[in-house]
């Protein structure tokens, strides 16, 4: 059995359908151009949502609210995040 790689539940298959209908309704000249404001969009949103964070926290922070609790629990979420990537990276899937 050949397994085909998923991405957000959508197949092999179906990204390439996607992709050639892409080609089609904008042409080949256009993907480049919409990759790239796609890019900027993702880039600007990301930047918004990292201004919206840093105001919260000096937020917190000029009103004394301790935010070290925050910080104590991502710490410990990117700790379970490597030890299970460690695990998972052992493991092999065999098709």
């Amino acid at each position: 059995m050949i397994q085909l790689a998923t991405f957000l539940f959508i197949g092999t298959q179906e990204v390439l359908f996607i992709l050639v209908i892409a080609v089609m309704v904008f042409g080949a000249k256009r993907i480049p151009e919409i990759a790239k404001g796609l890019g900027k969009g993702m880039r600007m949103l990301k930047d918004a949502s990292n201004d919206i964070k840093s105001e919260i926290t000096n937020s917190a922070e000029k009103q004394g609210i301790d935010t070290s609790v925050t910080k104590d629990i991502t710490d410990e979420i990117k700790k379970v995040k490597d030890d299970l990537e460690d695990f998972t990276g052992s493991i092999s899937r065999n098709p």
